[in-house]
C-alpha cells in the first residue's frame, strides 16, 4: 500500500493518496480544490487516481473531489447517511456513488470499510483501511473531523456557523455514541485526522501529523471523558469561535462547488487605473506585511497580510458577493493570495495590482495614509485623561482571560459590521495580542474614512510586560 499525505499549512488541513502497488490505482481523501497538487503526487508515486472520497460536507475549505473526479474521470464516493437535509445535492448529477455504513469498497487491493460516525456532522463517515496484500486485519482509519490528534471534533459548527438552531447539544450526544463505538476498535490502528494545530474544527488538536487508537484512548479528552454528560460540557466548551465564511463553505459543499478545471489568474491591470477602481467602491486588498502597509499605503485599501493567517481572515472579512482587486508583489506571492483564496471560494478577483502601484499613486499626486502606532505608556497616559477610545479585536476566550478597563470588545472578524459602536469623539487605539490583527483592524477602519486611528505597539502582550493593569472578566456567579 502507497500513503502520500498532502498538508496544506494555512488551512491546517490535511489530505491523503493511497495507492495500491500491484494495480497502480489510488484514491484521494477528502481533497481541497488546488487538484495540481493530487496530480503531481499521484504521477510521483507512479499511480492513477481511480477515485476521490471524503469523509463529510467540509466547513472550512472548498471540497476538491468535484473538481479531481472531473480532472481524472475517477468514480466519485460520498456519504449518504444523516438523513436527506445532510445528502450531496450533486451526488446524482455526477453520478457519485452513494456510501453508508459497514459498506465496503476496494481499491486494487486496499480494502475501504465505511464507519458512520456522526457528531461533527450528520453525514460524517471514518473509513477504516486494510491492506488486504499483506494481512486481514485493518491497518488505520481516515478519521477526517472525528477524532484528531489529542482532541475530537466540534459538534457546535451546524449551530454557530450554519445556524441549524438547537443542534449543538444533540450533536454533542451522538458523537459521545460515535466516540463509544470507535474506542472498542484494536489499540494498533493508526489514525489519520483531517486537520492538525491552528484549525478552527477543534479546540485543542496536536500538530503531530497521526497517532494511534491506543495512544489516543490513553492522552485524548475526548476518548477518557468520564459519562455523557461530562462530555457534552466538556466537548461545547471553549470553542473557538467558527470563522464567517464556514456556513458559505457548507453551503457550497453541499450544492457542489463550481468546477474550474483550473485555479484562477486574474488579470494585471495598470496602477493609473487604481483610482477608478476605488472610486467605484470596490474593495482593494493590499497583501503586504502589515509594517509596509502600515509605513504608506493608499487610502480606501484594506490590509490582509500574505502569511499563515491570510486565508482565515480573508474568509472572515471579504465578502462572497462582491467583487474585489489584490494589491500583490508579482510572481509566488500573487499565486499564493489567488489560490489561498480560491481554496475557500473567494474567485471573484478581478484584477490585480503590483505593490508598485502604491508608489505610482505618490508620485501621481496622491497622499499616503499611514498607521501609527502608540505605546503602552502612552496608551495608559491617555487613558488616565480620557484621551482614547480602547478597542479590543481579539477573540472571545483572550477577552476573558485579562483585558484593558473600559475597552469596548469587538473581535476582528465581526468589526465590519460593527463599526458604528466605536465611538468617535476621541483617538482611537486598536490592539490585539501581539499586534498584527489590530493592524488589520486600522485599515478597516481607515477605509471606512474614521482618521484618528492609533495602533498598540506589541498589543496586549506589550501592555502585560510594561506591569500596566489588567481587568478579569466578570465571574460567573454560583
Amino acid at each position: 500500500m502507497i500513503l502520500h499525505r498532502i498538508y496544506d499549512p494555512k488551512l491546517a488541513q490535511a489530505s491523503y493518496l493511497v495507492g495500491c502497488e500491484l494495480t497502480r490505482e489510488a484514491i484521494v481523501v477528502d481533497p481541497n480544490r488546488d487538484a495540481e497538487q493530487y496530480l503531481a503526487a499521484a504521477a510521483a508515486e507512479r499511480v492513477r487516481i481511480t477515485h476521490v472520497t471524503e469523509t463529510h460536507i467540509h466547513a472550512d475549505f472548498v471540497s476538491g473531489s468535484r473538481e479531481l473526479a472531473g480532472r481524472t474521470g475517477a468514480a466519485l464516493l460520498l456519504s449518504a447517511e444523516g438523513g436527506e437535509d445532510w445528502q450531496y445535492a450533486f451526488a446524482r448529477s455526477d453520478a457519485a456513488r452513494l456510501l453508508r455504513d459497514r459498506d465496503q469498497f476496494q481499491v486494487g487491493q486496499v480494502r475501504f470499510d465505511v464507519m458512520h460516525t456522526p457528531g461533527h456532522t450528520p453525514e460524517h463517515l471514518a473509513f477504516m483501511v486494510t491492506d488486504t496484500a499483506t494481512t486481514d486485519r485493518p491497518m488505520g482509519v481516515f478519521t477526517g473531523d472525528f477524532v484528531f490528534v489529542g482532541d475530537v471534533g466540534r459538534p457546535d459548527l451546524l449551530e454557530r456557523a450554519a445556524r441549524v438552531v438547537g443542534s449543538m447539544e444533540a450533536s454533542a450526544r451522538q458523537l459521545h455514541a460515535s466516540l463509544q463505538r470507535f474506542k472498542k476498535l484494536p489499540d494498533h490502528l493508526q489514525l489519520w485526522p483531517g486537520h492538525g494545530a491552528g484549525s478552527a474544527c477543534g479546540k485543542s488538536l496536536g500538530a503531530v501529523p497521526q497517532t494511534t487508537l491506543g495512544y489516543e484512548r490513553l492522552v485524548n479528552w475526548g476518548l477518557i471523558a468520564g459519562s455523557e454528560e461530562e462530555f457534552v460540557a466538556g466537548v461545547l466548551a471553549g470553542q473557538p469561535e467558527p470563522p464567517r465564511y464556514f456556513a458559505e463553505m457548507k453551503r457550497m459543499n453541499r450544492e457542489g462547488p463550481r468546477v474550474l478545471g483550473h485555479l484562477p489568474k486574474p488579470p494585471a491591470l495598470a496602477g493609473d487605473t487604481l483610482r477608478h477602481v476605488l472610486e467605484s467602491g470596490a474593495i482593494v486588498l493590499d497583501t503586504r506585511s502589515v509594517h509596509a502597509f502600515g509605513a504608506g499605503h493608499v487610502p480606501g485599501t484594506i490590509n490582509i497580510p500574505l502569511n499563515r493567517s491570510f486565508t482565515t481572515w480573508a474568509g472572515w472579512l471579504i465578502p462572497y458577493d462582491r467583487d474585489f482587486y489584490l494589491i500583490a508583489e508579482e510572481g509566488r506571492a500573487l499565486e499564493e493570495a489567488v489560490r489561498d483564496l480560491a481554496l475557500i471560494g473567494l474567485d471573484r478577483v478581478h484584477g490585480w495590482f503590483g505593490v508598485e502601484a502604491v508608489d505610482e499613486w505618490k508620485r501621481s499626486g496622491g497622499t499616503l495614509e499611514t498607521v501609527t502606532e502608540i505605546s503602552s505608556g502612552d496608551v495608559a497616559t491617555r487613558l488616565r485623561d480620557g484621551g482614547a477610545t480602547i478597542v479590543d479585536v481579539r477573540n472571545v476566550h483572550e477577552w476573558e482571560a485579562g483585558h484593558l478597563e473600559g475597552a469596548h470588545h469587538i473581535p476582528l472578524g465581526e468589526l465590519p459590521s460593527r463599526i458604528a459602536e466605536i465611538p468617535r469623539d476621541r483617538p482611537i487605539v486598536l490592539h490585539c495580542q501581539g499586534g498584527t490583527r489590530s493592524a488589520i483592524a486600522a485599515s478597516l477602519l481607515q477605509a471606512e474614512g474614521v482618521e484618528d486611528v492609533l495602533n498598540l505597539a506589541g498589543g496586549f502582550a506589550a501592555w502585560k510586560e510594561a506591569g500596566l493593569p489588567v481587568e478579569d472578566a466578570p465571574k460567573a456567579k454560583p
